[in-house]
């Protein structure tokens, strides 16, 4: 189902589709171009962000002739948050909805993009339907094995818990995201704002609930990218992100990489300087890339 074209203070106009995936459950879709002949693009987030983080992304890839969608996943952004549906087999379902609203199959099929935990989706995606997709781009993720960085569930739980950011006052946050941020595009500093709900009272809450996020960090222990790369018959582009202040976590993220590029039948690797949302931060160099790799050179 589409809307008409809306925008907010943060950003560009986009035509806004509310797809049915599940009964009762709809998925808040952003999409562009959706006329032109390219390559189509669909746009994946990570855990607790949104759609929005990829406005940048995929402005510019409408511009180069791509039609492109960004999604919120369920209990993020403006979709729709059930109780259930967390695990990664409901989760590309969802996709697989979002790809039939868009008429993005078969001589359409798109290339898929994610990012951190949104790209062991699109992985898992590919991997349960090889006919989907022509090619994956996994942002910063895809590789993640959290099983193989902390010792137990316990000991990641209490790692990658989420801070608690209800009540925040909103103006004060926009501050320090745009201090701690402060080489990133507008378009960047708008979507990491669209994490949270802005309340009446000037505070902020996370759009995504502390208890689904538990949830779905629990299952991104339990997936095992590794055993699913023998069965991704698409290519993929790996841009995983160079951190150069955190050498301790880059040496894991490297040995991770450098499996994941041995065990895809067909892979290419790009390391790009810069902060774990890459596609918010350097929209233009990430653009780029998804385009080339949607190309017939990259991987012929």
């Amino acid at each position: 189902m589409t809307a008409p074209s809306v925008g907010d203070s943060h950003g560009p106009p986009a035509e806004v589709r509310r797809v049915v995936v599940a009964p009762d459950v709809q998925l808040h879709v952003l999409t562009g171009a959706l006329d032109t002949p390219g390559v189509p693009v669909l746009l994946v987030h990570g855990l607790a962000s949104n759609a929005r983080l990829w406005d940048g992304v995929a402005e510019r890839l409408a511009t180069t002739g791509h039609p492109v969608a960004s999604v919120d996943q369920r209990g993020h952004g403006r979709s729709d948050k059930p109780n259930d549906g967390y695990d990664f087999a409901t989760l590309t379902d969802d996709l697989l909805a979002v790809l039939a609203d868009l008429g993005w199959q078969g001589d359409r099929r798109p290339w898929v993009a994610g990012q951190s935990w949104g790209a062991n989706v699109v992985l898992e995606l590919a991997a349960r339907h090889p006919e989907a997709t022509l090619g994956l781009v996994l942002v910063d993720g895809g590789t993640i094995e959290l099983a193989s960085r902390f010792a137990d569930w316990p000991t990641c739980e209490a790692a990658l818990a989420p801070p608690p950011l209800t009540g925040t006052p909103a103006a004060g946050f926009e501050r320090l995201i745009r201090t701690h941020h402060s080489d990133w595009p507008e378009s960047g500093i708008a979507g990491t704002l669209a994490n949270f709900e802005m309340l009446a009272d000037g505070t902020i809450r996370p759009w995504l609930s502390r208890e689904h996020h538990m949830t779905i960090l629990h299952h991104l222990w339990e997936h095992r990218p590794s055993a699913r790369y023998p069965l991704i018959g698409v290519p993929v582009l790996l841009l995983p992100a160079e951190d150069a202040g955190n050498q301790r976590w880059m040496a894991g993220k490297r040995d991770e990489v450098a499996r994941a590029s041995a065990a895809l039948d067909r892979s290419l690797t790009r390391w790009i300087a810069g902060d774990h949302d890459l596609h918010a931060q350097h929209p233009d160099v990430v653009a780029e890339l998804i385009d080339a790799a949607s190309g017939p050179a990259l991987f012929s």
